[in-house]
């Protein structure tokens, strides 16, 4: 098993340390600023542009956060970095981008949004960028798909599986249904699991962590019994809302 302690060191701020209240978008230049500020770690999002490059943003198409519509697979990186932020100076940025500013001062862990059927790129482009990369950084997607690419791809590179929800209740209820889904999250041999904290405890994370020493990271925490939560069943939170 990969040394992984460097991904539980420090909370993670999900999208970067954003903050309606200063301006601060997520995903952004400004969010990943003030999460380093903070002495904490990053989460942010992939997307695949049209020409194949790795955009920071987590939303397929603009419209939500920034100026403009349409899909980001259907524009150019070029393009997408002149969008605005709604009410910011920030731009989109690529992962390389985001790699150049970061320069090793926070651990990352990046979440490859879910692509097309076969679509390989943004597995590929990641590890591509990443590959250059001299700081701590982490992949992950709820695909397991994406999740095995990486591995066949950049086996180095560190990778996690995002997993959606299967508690306890899940198993008992129906323990083929339940292990039928979480065969594909194994099959891609991830090293580290990202898991709802609202659904925790639950099976796949408690033996995984316990039996494979595998890192558990629990997303998105938002308040303090969440905090709790987290604290007492995973080795460390992705959270936003709040300073801990």
């Amino acid at each position: 098993m990969a040394d992984l302690d460097w991904l539980i060191a420090r909370p993670l701020a999900h999208r970067g340390l954003h903050d309606d209240a200063k301006g601060i978008v997520e995903n952004t230049m400004s969010a990943f600023a003030a999460a380093i500020a903070g002495d904490y770690g990053i989460e942010c999002d992939l997307q695949i542009s049209g020409d194949g490059e790795a955009m920071v943003h987590h939303d397929d198409a603009l419209g939500r956060l920034t100026e403009g519509a349409g899909r980001l697979d259907a524009m150019t990186a070029a393009e997408l970095k002149r969008v605005e932020f709604k009410g910011t100076a920030d731009r989109m940025i690529t992962l390389g981008e985001l790699c150049d500013f970061v320069a090793g001062r926070a651990a990352m862990l990046i979440e490859l949004k879910s692509a097309r059927a076969g679509d390989r790129r943004l597995a590929a482009r990641a590890a591509d960028v990443l590959s250059g990369y001299g700081g701590n950084a982490a992949v992950m997607s709820f695909e397991p798909r994406q999740v095995a690419d990486l591995r066949n791809i950049a086996p180095r590179l560190a990778r996690g599986m995002a997993v959606r929800t299967h508690t306890w209740r899940d198993v008992f209820a129906a323990p083929k249904q339940a292990i039928a889904a979480l065969a594909p999250t194994l099959a891609s041999r991830p090293q580290f699991l990202a898991y709802s904290v609202r659904d925790l405890p639950a099976l796949l994370p408690t033996l995984t962590h316990n039996l494979l020493a595998m890192p558990l990271l629990a997303w998105t925490v938002r308040s303090a019994d969440e905090r709790q939560r987290a604290a007492r069943y995973a080795d460390q939170m992705i959270f936003e809302g709040f300073r801990p």
